[in-house]
């Protein structure tokens, strides 16, 4: 069923009344696809079988044969090879001799005058109404050829008294001068078909899938249609060919498919019909979301009279809203129109655009996305506009649209001091959203011959992401630009400060006593509290709890809990590493909130991190295990690698703590086990690891191997300075290991022996001496715990280096305490050891 039944009303009584002898003309009028043809064949079946049909359909291609339409219609007679053969077929009186005579085989040449033939095809169509009605359905009238188009308009007014009834689809009477002309007659009627409603097209769909259909099918396919019986019926047969389920369907397929056949409905009849239309509908589509038919017909170079007759034909199509603003009636029309138009068409039109809008005065992201999709680069003024738009992206941040039209503005500057500036801008947005590529922009800034513009250059680099991330890739820009500028007169507070804060994370302390000066001169300066921040922390790690505690008070003492950032993670650490955990955590949950509310994900990654670590320390294991996966998840999304590492490593470590089996933490310890930090990784990260492991090791029996591994976590913590054993508690599980392996003594010594320039505070008599080596009491003669470790291993027969390695001390340490044994046993070197050790 059609859902026309008022329109199928309409035509029955025309017909009928031509068999009474009452001619007709009845006009099916509107634009393509709405159903006037379908109409056509609904009217056409239900015409008595004893009335003559005679049916022509008209297409452009045949608008230059003269009379085409006309021998479509009476193509029957004109094969009739004699009178009683037509005679039989239709009852009365036969054309044949009226249509001989004015259609012979060359019509153009055949001497007879226009109105002679007129009048011959008159009496031919007249003879076959003798005995029965004729219907002539001619489809697409306003495509037929002129000649034809003459006759259909001589013939309508002479119907007076013959059962004739003339049927014809056509455009819109402002389109087409005949169907005006025809719908002026007397006995004419015009029919205007419109769109199907929402229930009608739910019940078509049905009818095609012969099944209940989803309401939400139905929605969408009625949006996608709009109403369009030709569209619908196309789009219905493609999703049912596709196999789509009409109760429970897939809606990106249907939309996909939708999509695609719009393009080939009515955007290919448009482009057909209204190429004027169509051109101002792709530059629309081009335009994007937030523009008008006004802007289009601009950018087309349309002027006001062909953009208004455009716009009539976009509206007629049901394409557009009718506005104002036109804008597209769904957002897979505009998809549909891109995909039919050329790739080179549409670079120019993006190109045209963007200077188009830029004269206008339209947003700068607006115009920065026509310029994503040109083709041409070195715009002069293209670089302005998509910095503008990458600042405006980042401040909403929306880091990548900022990182492409960075990489845009990169490959439309020539000036090499341009380049040096997008590269630092760039920079500091892939920041926080790809960590390696921001250090990759830091080392190429760091080319620079000039000091100074090094250094306001890798300013917005700075932060601890970086410097813990990578370490190695960015600790050499920042400490030679640390340097450049120290050296220099008087250099500028604003920007030392930051580099030598930078510098310190990574381990160095280039340029640190110039920019302690700068901070004593300075104290209010805005960069003040991250070298604060980086003091403590180093301060901590050194082994020097008084001074990273007060260090880390002034830090936070100049910053706004409310707006604290990551200049702040340097003291939540110290605070940590020196047991003032309530205030750690406070500090880092302000790091943690700042960081979400400007969405600077590498940040968050890094506060996530501290605050698992001081949740740890303070047995809230929950808050410490999600603290730690988020962290992981979003150090993966800005492609902070090391971070990741890092933060998987705190989830295995809160998971073994809260007592699961190894087996029960299995991806985790997977993904632990396929870390691989490179060697210039920041030492905390790294040990961070290498405890982790451990701990797994040592969780799943293998003692061993989990006591090398906390080994050399000691090993590269004391490589790079760390003293403080609460930065990483290795010698803690270094001990245990070496309980479960039966090393007593070597657990007892590894426990109680700190690192150089640990904890230095005198330890009980008890705990600074013991028995003698060996079982026996050796007399006054006293060696503390750690000179019998060293005494067994010497006697074991390593050298003073392997010592060193098996106790992860230093070489330096290791041939102090054998310089004390000595002369505690008042001998010379190793050969008397031996001996000397026996006779206590």
């Amino acid at each position: 069923m059609l859902h026309r039944e008022t329109e199928l009303a309409e035509l029955a009584r025309a017909v009928a009344g031509a068999a009474a002898g009452r001619a007709a003309v009845v006009l099916v009028r509107g634009s393509r696809g709405i159903g006037k043809s379908a109409l056509l064949r609904a009217a056409l079946a239900r015409i008595p079988g004893e009335a003559v049909v005679l049916r022509a359909r008209c297409h452009d291609n045949e608008r230059d044969f003269p009379y085409g339409v006309v021998r479509q219609l009476f193509d029957p007679f004109m094969r009739m090879t004699n009178g009683r053969a037509a005679t039989a077929q239709f009852p009365g009186e036969s054309p044949g001799e009226f249509l001989a005579e004015a259609l012979p085989a060359d019509t153009e040449n055949a001497g007879n005058g226009r109105e002679r033939i007129l009048n011959s095809l008159f009496h031919a169509a007249r003879s076959l109404t003798s005995r029965t009605p004729v219907v002539m359905a001619v489809d697409d009238l306003h495509l037929a050829d002129e000649e034809s188009r003459q006759w259909f308009s001589y013939l309508a007014r002479r119907l007076d008294g013959l059962p004739v009834l003339l049927l014809a689809t056509t455009a819109d009477e402002a389109e087409d001068p005949l169907a005006a002309e025809l719908g002026a007659l007397g006995h004419a009627r015009t029919l205007t078909p419109g769109p199907l409603c929402d229930s009608c097209v739910a019940e078509r769909v049905a009818e095609e899938f012969d099944a209940p259909v989803d309401p939400e099918l139905a929605a969408v396919c009625h949006n996608l249609s709009r109403g369009n019986p030709l569209v619908l019926e196309e789009l219905t047969a493609r999703l049912v060919a596709a196999r789509v389920s009409a109760g429970s369907p897939d809606l990106a397929t249907v939309l996909r498919i939708g999509a695609g056949t719009l393009a080939d409905t009515t955007l290919s009849w448009l482009r057909r019909s209204h190429p004027g239309a169509a051109e101002l509908l792709t530059a629309l589509a081009v335009l994007g979301a937030d523009a008008d038919l006004a802007t289009a017909a601009l950018l087309t170079g349309q002027g006001e009279l062909l953009a208004d007759d455009a716009r009539e034909a976009l509206r007629r199509t049901d394409l557009i809203e009718p506005g104002p603003p036109e804008t597209f009636r769904h957002e897979l029309v505009r998809t549909a129109v891109l995909a039919r138009t050329d790739p080179r068409v549409l670079v120019a039109l993006h190109e045209r655009a963007a200077a188009l809008l830029v004269r206008l005065g339209a947003p700068a992201a607006r115009t920065a996305e026509h310029l994503m999709s040109s083709g041409t680069t070195g715009l002069d003024w293209a670089v302005p506009v998509l910095r503008t738009a990458a600042r405006e992206a980042a401040a909403d941040g929306h880091w990548d649209d900022a990182a492409r039209y960075l990489q845009r503005a990169l490959a439309d500057a020539s000036d090499p001091a341009l380049v040096r500036s997008l590269t630092g801008q760039l920079g500091a947005v892939e920041l926080h959203r790809d960590v390696a590529a921001a250090a990759r922009c830091a080392a190429g800034l760091a080319e620079s011959a000039d000091p100074l513009e090094r250094a306001r250059l890798l300013r917005p680099f700075a932060g601890p992401v970086l410097a813990l991330d990578a370490a190695g890739a960015a600790a050499v820009p920042f400490a030679e630009a640390a340097g450049a500028l120290a050296a220099a007169p008087e250099p500028p507070a604003d920007l030392l400060l930051p580099l030598a804060a930078q510098t310190l994370l990574t381990g160095r302390r280039t340029a640190l006593r110039p920019a302690l000066a700068a901070l004593r001169r300075h104290p209010a300066e805005p960069a003040a509290p991250a070298m604060l921040g980086a003091l403590a922390a180093s301060a901590a790690a050194g082994g020097l709890p008084r001074a990273a505690v007060r260090l880390a008070a002034r830090c936070v003492r100049r910053v706004s809990p409310a707006e604290a950032g990551p200049e702040v993670l340097g003291a939540a650490m110290a605070y940590a590493w020196t047991g003032r955990l309530d205030e750690a955590a406070a500090w880092a949950a302000r790091a943690v909130r700042s960081a979400q509310r400007w969405n600077h994900r590498g940040e968050l990654a890094l506060a996530l991190l501290a605050r698992s670590d001081i949740a740890h320390r303070q047995g809230r294991l929950d808050a410490a295990l999600a603290d730690a996966e988020l962290a992981a998840e979003l150090a993966r999304q800005v492609r902070a690698e090391e971070l990741a590492g890092a933060a998987k490593a705190l989830v295995v470590r809160a998971r073994l703590r809260r007592g699961l089996p190894v087996e029960a933490a299995g991806p985790a310890v997977a993904e632990l086990a396929a870390v691989d930090l490179p060697a210039e990784a920041h030492p905390l990260l790294r040990a961070v690891v290498l405890e982790a492991r451990g701990l797994v090791a040592a969780h799943r029996g293998d003692h061993q191997q989990a006591l090398r591994l906390f080994l050399e976590c000691g090993h590269q913590l004391a490589a790079r300075g760390v003293a403080n054993p609460a930065c990483v508690p290795w010698r803690t599980h270094a001990a245990q290991a070496y309980q479960a392996l039966g090393e007593h003594a070597a657990a007892r010594t590894i426990a109680a022996d700190p690192l150089p320039g640990g904890d230095a505070r005198p330890r009980p008599a008890e705990e600074r001496s013991g028995p003698a080596i060996g079982t026996r009491d050796a007399g006054p003669v006293r060696l503390t715990p750690s000179e019998r470790r060293v005494t067994e291993l010497v006697l074991q027969g390593l050298s003073n280096l392997e010592v060193a390695e098996r106790l992860c001390l230093s070489k330096r340490t290791v041939d102090t305490h054998l310089g004390r044994i000595y002369r505690k046993l008042a001998i010379k070197g190793r050969p008397e050891l031996g001996a000397a050790v026996k006779a206590l």
